[in-house]
């Protein structure tokens, strides 16, 4: 999981120090002012604004779903290693997800294919009512699990080792799904698990890669929209143990 074009963002050197500030006052990554801070980024160099979406990067606490050798980078606008070949995405490409598939719209039931280390999931878990997200290596799948259980008050979140090119039938439909990694076409099985009304948001090409909204408008009829370049992971079928 790959975050997108860099759009300005403050030096990483500065984002460092602040870090290194905190740390000094014995404050620790838990501080939630640089979660603000990140949130205050965001906002002004980045656009976001759903403010649903803002309150939950601030309440999620991404250090804790990285490897401790990184952590502190946490709150950096960046994609870093969390093992097994795979990256956290970059905040801004959470949040800016996350807010195409919710806008004016109500939070309802959502799918998440790739669940990584589980922060994107942590994060849709504090906007949707309901949240389902499948993840294909099972080292990744145990990862998420741990890292979920770091947070006591985090709502539940339903996490499959699966197929994530099949979806989940069995919940289906749903109103918003995310999906994490890259293929060459948005799999008509996700498609058909689209509440009437809902929204898929997804990267979809090889080398170059694009974000496209796809939403369901009747039984049989979906509107597709192109949005920014991005970069992924590849999205693959079947399950690594």
């Amino acid at each position: 999981m790959r975050g997108n074009k860099q759009l300005g963002v403050m030096p990483s050197e500065v984002l460092r120090t602040q870090v290194q500030s905190v740390l000094s006052r014995n404050e620790g990554l838990n501080s939630n002012q640089l979660r603000i801070n990140m949130v205050a980024r965001l906002r002004d160099q980045k656009g976001i604004d759903d403010e649903r979406v803002l309150r939950a990067l601030v309440q999620v606490q991404r250090h804790l779903f990285m490897d401790p050798g990184t952590a502190i980078r946490a709150y950096e606008d960046e994609a870093l290693p969390i093992g097994f070949g795979q990256t956290i995405s970059m905040p801004s490409v959470v949040a800016r997800m996350i807010s195409v598939a919710i806008h004016q719209r109500v939070a309802g039931k959502v799918l998440e294919i790739g669940s990584g280390c589980g922060y994107q999931a942590a994060v849709l878990a504090c906007i949707f009512n309901e949240v389902h997200s499948i993840e294909r290596i099972s080292g990744l799948h145990e990862l998420a699990k741990r890292n979920m259980a770091k947070i006591s008050d985090l709502p539940k979140v339903n996490l499959i080792l699966g197929d994530g090119m099949l979806g989940l039938p069995e919940h289906a439909p749903f109103d918003t799904i995310v999906v994490a990694a890259a293929g060459l076409e948005i799999p008509k099985t996700l498609l058909a698990q689209l509440n009437i009304g809902g929204r898929l948001i997804a990267p979809e090409g090889a080398q170059q890669q694009r974000l496209v909204l796809i939403e369901r408008v009747g039984s049989q009829e979906w509107t597709r929209t192109e949005l920014e370049e991005t970069r992924f992971v590849p999205l693959r079928a079947g399950i690594q143990q």
